[in-house]
């Protein structure tokens, strides 16, 4: 009786081989061919075509928008900080709250900078009234140099006549040198009140930036981001007075692929819809020329107006940026399939009515459909019953009207 078993077993395991592992030389034997994939999966001949829906489609003109998703940024966001040691001396103020320019956001205590800037004023005085003393020096000994080389040159001649002696035009000519070194000092003396007055004038510039530095004024138009430096707190260089945030005009920054960078322009229109359900529209006024070396993206920049502030830095968008038209389908979302490679599709009615799978590209997706590319100017594409048939299939179509 365990024999049996043991037999039964063994042929069922024969079989189950054959059938799984042998199924095509199986076949072979046994006189029928195997079938291709082509075959598995079309239709049984049951004496009929097979009936489907189509739909005749006509190519529209649509305007291919570049889709994105982005923030929004302040269009300048400044950090004012001290450039100067001082105590502050002004009140606070309160973040959020919207200031122009020129509005003083921190003012520190002069100290002794109004009496070092009288004390350069009163050194450009004692310089300048310096510089006619040194100038009359100049004028003097250059008149008695004229007198030296004078005396010299009348020296000179009695010389030669015999009517003076050497020692005489020696003495002259020492004269000249002694007038010549009088000269030069007395316009060194000069050269030196000149820069005195330079040197003050310096510290009297130094002293006026200095008291300028006093008061850290806001430079545009914009909003207080955190609360400015309190009263009494002491500020060093580098210490921060407040961040103050333009937000009108506003903009809407994104990263676009390489694959589409081309297709924007500048001064293209282009839409935001934010998080909040907020629909805004600007221009593009920015395109890199650079990539980013993670992402290999490109940034863009969209200026919109926010007159009344009520859009916030840092919120999410989805941008849409206007591009050349193009020619698309609009299709129902049910007529897509894949072929037996993967790629993305329709089944259309050909000539004859044979099946033929086109492949497409997605361009946008809407309530109403999805518009793709890459169809005849007039397609009858399968909205029904695409699933069951293959290329090459004889079908029965059914026209419906496109819905509009």
């Amino acid at each position: 009786m365990r024999i049996v078993q043991i037999l039964t077993a063994l042929i069922v395991t024969g079989v189950l081989y054959l059938v799984v592992f042998e199924r095509e030389q199986l076949l072979a034997f046994a006189g029928a061919a195997p079938q291709t994939e082509q075959q598995a999966n079309a239709p049984e001949d049951t004496g009929h075509v097979v009936s489907v829906v189509a739909q005749a489609m006509q190519a529209q003109e649509i305007d291919s928008a570049v889709i994105l998703r982005g923030q929004t940024e302040a269009a300048r966001k400044v950090e004012l900080r001290s450039e100067i040691t001082g105590q502050v001396i002004s009140s606070p103020l309160r973040k959020g709250k919207y200031v122009t320019r020129d509005t003083i956001m921190c003012e520190l205590d002069p100290g002794t900078r109004q009496a070092n800037l009288a004390e350069a004023n009163a050194a450009i005085a004692e310089a300048e009234a310096a510089r006619p003393e040194a100038s009359a020096r100049v004028i003097e000994a250059q008149a008695v140099m004229r007198e030296a080389e004078i005396n010299a040159r009348a020296a000179r001649e009695l010389s030669k006549n015999g009517y003076a002696s050497e020692t005489k035009l020696a003495n002259a000519e020492a004269a000249i040198e002694s007038a010549r070194a009088a000269v030069e000092a007395a316009t060194g003396g000069l050269a030196s009140a000149e820069a005195r007055i330079l040197s003050a004038q310096a510290a009297v510039a130094s002293a006026e930036k200095e008291i300028d530095r006093l008061t850290i004024e806001a430079p545009f138009d914009g909003i207080i981001e955190d609360d400015t430096a309190e009263l009494g707190s002491l500020m060093q260089p580098g210490s921060l007075c407040g961040t103050v945030i333009q937000l009108d005009p506003i903009k809407v920054v994104g990263f676009v692929p390489e694959t589409e960078v081309n297709r924007i322009e500048m001064g293209a229109k282009a839409g935001a819809r934010l998080t909040t359900g907020q629909q805004v529209v600007g221009r593009v006024t920015f395109l890199s020329r650079s990539a980013d070396e993670v992402t290999r993206t490109f940034r863009v920049e969209i200026d919109v107006a926010n007159p009344d502030l009520d859009i916030r830095e840092g919120q999410t968008a989805e941008v849409a940026i206007s591009a050349p038209g193009a020619k698309a389908h609009l299709l129902p979302q049910s007529s897509l399939t894949l072929n037996d490679d993967g790629a993305l599709g329709v089944r259309v009615v050909d000539t004859g009515d044979i099946v033929r799978f086109i492949p497409v590209k997605v361009l946008r997706d809407t309530v109403d459909g999805i518009w793709v590319s890459g169809l005849p100017e007039t397609v009858s594409v399968i909205v029904v019953g695409q699933e069951y048939v293959v290329d090459g299939v004889t079908v029965k179509p059914t026209y419906r009207e496109a819905q509009q």
